[in-house]
């Protein structure tokens, strides 16, 4: 199976190195294709520098990278890499999109301002199974844990049919005897309990785990990832929603409409 690595931190994070060989080592041909900047906040944004209509590449490659793998830099948003690769403007059409690892958590609504989860959407959209990872310090300490979730995930991932859905995984850093293990959970609803609520708004969305004033929910992925868990949820991309509530609705008759 060909395996795209790909990240909003940018081709110089060792978060890409950590999961394109966890991909390897589950016997994936692996191409690493990250932004050659950082991307951080941008969603599934669409952004790149083009050159005769061809998206420019440069070269690139994480650190520790094994000698073996494929990697370049590309002058292009996440989701824009995510697209791109799905036409086979990067080589062949990657069966499978793993996005990350990323420096801090995504979680509650920091999820759908992600580049990436933005990435591992884009890829969702054209019918690739995708994965969007993260790690919660900015500097991680503890990448051997990432690892072994990652491992979990990626076999779950390869056997499993998603439609449309996005597969993300949120693994705190602590050394891996520490870990209480992986468990589903559903987005966190941050609630603020100040009158700063610009300030508190900022926490949640870039150091969500900084602020004493944000009360997590237990059983959701940010509270149980301050337990010491890692979390996975199934986000799902452009599908409607229809028996959640009563759309509204408005017929005209054909004399009307002339």
């Amino acid at each position: 199976m060909r395996v795209l690595i790909t990240n909003d931190d940018g081709i110089d994070s060792a978060g890409l190195t950590v999961l394109a060989h966890v991909a390897a080592d589950a016997g994936h041909d692996v191409v690493v294709a990250a932004p050659n900047a950082e991307y951080s906040g941008f969603s599934a944004g669409l952004r790149g520098e083009h050159e005769d209509g061809v998206l420019t590449v440069s070269a690139g490659r994480p650190p520790g990278l094994r000698a073996g793998i494929e990697s370049m830099a590309v002058h292009a948003s996440p989701a824009l890499i995510a697209y791109a690769a799905g036409a086979g403007d990067l080589g062949p059409r990657p069966d499978m999109l793993l996005s990350g690892i990323n420096l801090g958590p995504n979680v509650g609504p920091a999820i759908m301002h992600s580049a990436t989860v933005g990435a591992a959407i884009s890829a969702a959209a054209q019918d690739i199974p995708s994965m969007a990872t993260s790690i919660t310090a900015r500097s991680p300490q503890h990448w051997e844990t990432a690892a072994a979730v990652l491992e979990r995930a990626v076999a779950w991932l390869t056997s499993h049919q998603q439609d449309h859905r996005v597969l993300n995984v949120n693994v705190p850093d602590i050394p891996l005897g520490e870990l209480k293990g992986l468990r589903t959970a559903h987005p966190a609803r941050f609630t603020a309990v100040s009158d700063e609520r610009q300030v508190q708004v900022r926490r949640l969305l870039f150091e969500p785990f900084a602020s004493e004033k944000v009360t997590f929910e237990p059983d959701s992925d940010a509270g149980l990832l301050a337990a010491g868990w890692a979390t996975v949820s199934l986000v799902a991309a452009h599908v409607h929603d229809g028996e959640s509530a009563t759309m509204p609705s408005l017929n005209f008759d054909e004399g009307a409409q002339s």
